[in-house]
């Protein structure tokens, strides 16, 4: 362990000895937060800021939209397949050492994107960046028990959270005017030097590796079966653009078939990706489906609120854009107060608030901005908002408190997955539901259409978030309200 995770020494009786302590104390775990920090900000970066720069690739590599937008698609299919994997690699190999190869892979990644002659290289690159960027998401949360003491667990999830949504809400601008500037290129470069201090930071500061037990090992065939099912999900629900095509029923009966291989070869390996009997807890697999659920739900504001705004409410592309950036800004703004919040009641009540404050938020989205306009929009998404991060603060710090840090980097990674898949699922389930609804939005009362689609869109999503609160009480997540023990120091 390096001297950054060390248990503070014990109290001075002088004032001025007290205050080294709690300098000492902070210290201790400051450095390796921002290491983990820096981490989960490039992985959002990397989601989000080249999509601005969609646009000029096109121009500059003569290619249509829709091969271009493999760029933003290669990078999301890489993180979804290797997230979990990515996890049980620092759990074998070790949680430092293999995040910081996440961060050399996601920067040389970078390095070659910015170089890419064509755009088959360029998709290539940002496919191997994803591969990065899945090790990062999977690790940072995983780390978070070694780095700082366990009754600050809470708070450190909710700064992760807050740099997730920071990278978020800087992307696109942040892009736009590197491309307004030095161009699409500088996009990626400025990856580079960002990854390369993060990595430091990792090396002098993170604690180091715990030697694995030799019974430990990797497992290759359930890698690949969950690789094959994860992918073929993904593209059956990305690859026509949200609508249903001739392959995406055999796609889907391919990620079935795999999913049903994988589960099987799990029971006849000595070390599984995945531990099925892990799976069985009702605690952790209630705390997957409910990231599934809310995820599905906070999608639903990417993907309908654009077409209501522009439409139902005739607003121009740069004031959409500007009502989008609320979702993001709260985010960034409630994430730390989220964590202290969980830090001071416990994950197990905050759980179940921010799921309820989640409802209300959903339902307040499907009339508010009907009958309030422009208002009532972002009164509703400033309610939404702060729910889910209360939501994903405590559900992280529920789910990693008492896991074993052998397997902290696959349940973190099955955490991230289940985030990914509620995404994905969103993206095309709510879109879907608003199109189907909202009928064509190039008539005379469009406007009327669109307002009656995210009505009815919202109302299901606070379904959904009222079932993710009732399988929160069913689990026995939501009566976890005890407050963590205290601790005087980071554990290994």
């Amino acid at each position: 362990m390096t001297q950054a995770a060390e248990t503070p020494a014990a109290p001075s009786t002088s004032p001025d000895g007290e205050a080294s302590v709690r300098d000492a104390a902070t210290t201790g775990f400051v450095l390796p937060l921002t290491a983990l920090a820096l981490s989960m900000l490039l992985s959002s970066l990397g989601i989000s800021s080249p999509n601005v720069a969609l646009p000029e690739l096109a121009t500059a590599f003569s290619a249509p939209l829709q091969a271009v937008q493999w760029v933003i698609i290669a990078y999301l299919l890489a993180v979804t397949v290797l997230i979990v994997s990515a996890g049980r690699l620092g759990d074998v190999y070790g949680h430092r050492r293999v995040l910081i190869g996440g961060l050399v892979v996601l920067s040389l990644a970078s390095l070659l994107c910015g170089l890419a002659p064509n755009l088959p290289v360029l998709i290539g690159a940002r496919a191997l960046q994803g591969a990065g960027a899945s090790v990062l998401m999977a690790l940072t949360v995983a780390m978070v028990r070694d780095t700082v003491p366990k009754e600050k667990t809470g708070s450190a999830m909710g700064l992760l959270g807050t740099m997730s949504a920071i990278g978020t809400a800087l992307g696109p601008s942040l892009g736009g005017l590197l491309v307004a500037g030095p161009g699409w290129p500088s996009i990626f470069y400025l990856m580079v030097p960002l990854g390369a201090l993060a990595a430091l930071l990792a090396l002098r500061f993170l604690p180091a590796d715990r030697p694995r037990g030799a019974s430990e090992g990797f497992d290759p065939l359930g890698t690949l079966l969950l690789a094959l099912a994860l992918g073929a999900y993904a593209l059956a629900v990305t690859g026509g653009g949200g609508e249903l095509t001739g392959l995406t029923p055999a796609l889907i009966l391919a990620a079935l078939i795999g999913f049903g291989l994988f589960l099987f070869a799990e029971t006849a390996v000595r070390s599984p990706l995945v531990s099925l009997p892990a799976l069985r807890d009702p605690r952790l697999s209630a705390s997957l489906v409910m990231n599934i659920l809310v995820s599905t739900v906070m999608m639903a504001t990417l993907v309908v609120g654009p077409f209501f705004l522009a439409i139902g409410l005739g607003l121009s592309v740069t004031a959409v854009g500007l009502v989008l950036a609320v979702g993001p800004l709260v985010s960034t703004l409630s994430g730390i107060p989220a964590g202290r919040i969980v830090d001071r009641f416990g994950a197990g009540a905050i759980v179940a608030a921010g799921l309820l404050q989640m409802m209300v938020g959903a339902l307040a989205l499907a009339f508010a901005p009907v009958a309030f306009g422009l208002p009532g929009y972002v009164v509703a998404i400033a309610l939404l908002t702060p729910g889910y991060q209360l939501f994903q603060a405590a559900n992280n710090t529920a789910v990693m408190m008492d896991v074993d840090a052998g397997r902290r980097g696959v349940i973190s990674g099955l955490l991230s997955l289940s985030r990914n898949l509620g995404l994905i699922t969103g993206a095309a389930l709510m879109g879907a539901i608003f199109a189907r609804v909202s009928g064509p939005l190039d008539t005379a009362d469009a406007a009327q259409a669109a307002g009656f689609g995210l009505t009815v869109t919202f109302c299901i999503a606070a379904a959904l978030a009222l079932l993710a609160l009732l399988v929160a009480f069913a689990s026995g997540i939501a009566a976890r309200a005890k407050r963590p023990p205290a601790s005087t120091g980071a554990e290994g």
